[in-house]
């Protein structure tokens, strides 16, 4: 089955960022994968548009922005702008998520929807047509490190269920906890995207890792 990698910015080494981006250009994944948070919709600050525009100028993979922040649609055309290829926006965040997922597209990006681990992926329903992927929270959103919730292979059976029942396609992205000893499990239950940070950034050999992870 064929599936990527987006390793996840937020772990790499914010002292020799270069060198780490350059790795994932020359390393198997597939994407980068950049976490965007307020301190309000998740207790955590990471980074903005500052960090993100080196990022975009030296990357030559697809950029994958997870926002975890409140009021997300009034950043869609900078984050367009900024070099997004997915944006992705908290079901609990928005309300009205028809309308900003079709301004997501509006704006030339592909749109994804977050759900935190709490959240039922049975309210996706009456937008499963609309969205190119959903970022399941494996771990609760703010910071890296977590253990994986196994609930998680529960909700990627639910949109697999979904998907057939409805006759739609959308990628299922697993974000945090993701590691050499449990991925081969989520793509088998139906994962398409793996989001791996500290698995990737905390090996001897990152790159190596992401080709593991690829096998």
């Amino acid at each position: 089955m064929s599936y990527k990698i987006a390793p996840s910015v937020l772990s790499a080494d914010f002292g020799n960022l270069q060198r780490d981006i350059e790795m994932i250009n020359n390393s198997e994944a597939d994407w980068f994968h950049i976490d965007i948070m307020d301190g309000v919709f998740v207790p955590n600050i990471s980074f903005g548009f500052s960090v993100l525009a080196p990022l975009k100028k030296h990357a030559t993979k697809p950029l994958d922005v997870h926002l975890m922040i409140v009021n997300p649609d009034q950043y869609i055309t900078r984050f367009a702008e900024a070099g997004a290829a997915v944006l992705s926006v908290h079901i609990e965040a928005c309300n009205h998520l028809h309308r900003s997922i079709q301004a997501i597209k509006g704006a030339g990006m592909k749109a994804g929807v977050a759900v935190n681990p709490h959240t039922s992926v049975l309210n996706l329903e009456d937008v499963a047509g609309d969205m190119d992927l959903v970022c399941l929270m494996s771990v609760n959103p703010g910071f890296g490190g977590q253990s994986f919730i196994d609930n998680t292979y529960r909700k990627i059976e639910q949109l697999k269920n979904m998907q057939a029942r409805l006759g739609v396609a959308f990628d299922i992205e697993i974000d945090g906890g993701v590691t050499l000893h449990n991925y081969k499990k989520l793509i088998d239950t139906g994962a398409t995207v793996l989001v791996a940070g500290n698995t990737v950034f905390g090996s001897a050999n990152p790159s190596a890792t992401i080709s593991a992870l690829k096998q």
